[in-house]
Order: structure tokens, then C-alpha cells, then sequence
């Protein structure tokens, strides 16, 4: 969370190589490299920045630049049957006010959904982002999965997550899994949607990630928050006989 938006949109490689002053839409960035092999670009805070990128061919050819294959912003194609989500969470302090956003694109439509909280803590909100972007799916879905937390997606890509459930929530012998009430609520979802996760590189000028920031940083600083209750009532530990 945080940082500063991206104002501008560098496309060196689509269908329309410039600069532009907007992600979506007819005149966006986006649909010059939606479905374009190979495509590359990158978001600014400066038209400045920009233009230095463009003209410089080393920087323009180099590993940084955001590919399609990064699978980071854009949806490849409709017609193979996936859904995108994208998610960001955090908060003001750590613990403090906190929100997180889900963008949902199945290819026919994009949702975005957001909330926040009185008080709460970084990772629990990452953790809430994927949960509510998974729970807002009516059917089972191939989902791939997008979040800027190592925590998030080395939980559940490297069977963290899986094998805490299966020492009855510890982490250690004993030492108890934190957040094991929101890794329980992922985990239900996972055994339902079949989800790749995917890391993604924060405040690194990825749209979609940069929207969802914008998105959860509004939410922890809006009026009428919500209470993480298991939080702030210390029930975030599971009991023993929660194993599925």
C-alpha cells in the first residue's frame, strides 16, 4: 500500500507504441497492449519519465519493463476461460487502520471491491483482499491469483498455509499460525476454485496493482470503518479441531 499513483502509461512495444495519460479505456494504454505478444510497458509518475524510457533502447529492451507473460495487468484472452483478480491490502501502522481491495476481471466484466477497517494489521488485510475477491465468485472458477505479499503467496504456494492446517494451526510445535482464522477462510476457497497465485512486484508501476493500492489506501483512510472483530478480540487463532 501507498506510494504515488502512476499518471502516465509508456507502451514500447503494442499496437500504438506513446505515451498515455490513462490506463483504460478507448484511448488507454491498455487496449494497445491487450493481446500483443511480447508486449511491453511501464507506468510513471512523470510524462518526464516516460519519454526517457521510450528513447532509451537498452531500458526499453531490459528484463524491468512489464511484460504480458508477467501475467500482471491484462487478461490474455476471454476465451480461455480464467479469471483475473488482482489484490492489494494494508494499513496505517502496523496495526491501524487498514484496507484492501479486489479487482475481479472474468474477461466479460471487471469489479473492484474495497473496504476498510478501524484496526487491523498489514498482512491481514492482504490476506482479506484474496478472501473477498474469491468469495465475490458465483461458480467455481480457474482463478490466477495476483498479490504484492510475499506472505500471501509463499503461504499458499509453498503449503505453509496447507500444512499449518494440518498441525491443527501451529506453526511451530509451539508457537500457534497467525491469522489462522483468515488462512482457514482462504483455504476453504482454494478447495473450491482452483487459484494460482501469483507475486507481483509493488509500487513497480503495474496498473492494476497500482489501482488496487489507490483503492485499499482510500478505504483505511474513509470514515465509518469496520471492525476486524477477531482481531481486536484476540480470536485469530483456530482451535485444534478445525482441521478442514
Amino acid at each position: 500500500m501507498a506510494g504515488n499513483p502512476k499518471k502516465f502509461y509508456a507502451v514500447a512495444r503494442g499496437y500504438r507504441p506513446g505515451i498515455y495519460t490513462a490506463w483504460f479505456g478507448a484511448e488507454g494504454a491498455e487496449v494497445q497492449i491487450r493481446g500483443f505478444a511480447g508486449a511491453r510497458y511501464k507506468g510513471f509518475a512523470t510524462r518526464e519519465e516516460a519519454e526517457r524510457w521510450l528513447q532509451d533502447p537498452s531500458i526499453a529492451s531490459a528484463a524491468a519493463p512489464v511484460t504480458i507473460s508477467d501475467a500482471i495487468s491484462v487478461t490474455k484472452a476471454p476465451s480461455a476461460g480464467k479469471t483475473f483478480i488482482y489484490t492489494d491490502g494494508g494499513c496505517r501502522g502496523n496495526p491501524g487502520s487498514g484496507g484492501y481491495c479486489a479487482i475481479i476481471d472474468d474477461g466479460e466484466k471487471r469489479t473492484e471491491l474495497f473496504r476498510g477497517y478501524r484496526l487491523t494489521t498489514n498482512n491481514r488485510m492482504e490476506l482479506m483482499a484474496c478472501i473477498a475477491g474469491l468469495e465475490a465468485l458465483k461458480k467455481t472458477a480457474d482463478v490466477i491469483l495476483h498479490s504484492d505479499s510475499r506472505y500471501v503467496v509463499d503461504g499458499m504456494t509453498r503449503g505453509w498455509a496447507r500444512r499449518w492446517r494440518s498441525r491443527n494451526w501451529m506453526r511451530t510445535k509451539t508457537e500457534a499460525a497467525e491469522n489462522a482464522d483468515l488462512w482457514f477462510r482462504l483455504l476453504k476457497l482454494c478447495d473450491r476454485h482452483r487459484v494460482e497465485f501469483v507475486w507481483v512486484r509493488g509500487h513497480a508501476g503495474h496498473p492494476e496493482n497500482e489501482r488496487c493500492d489507490q483503492l485499499a489506501t482510500g478505504a483505511a483512510d474513509g470514515k465509518d470503518l469496520a471492525e476486524d472483530r477477531p482481531y481486536i478480540e484476540g480470536r485469530t487463532k483456530l482451535s485444534p479441531d478445525l482441521l478442514e
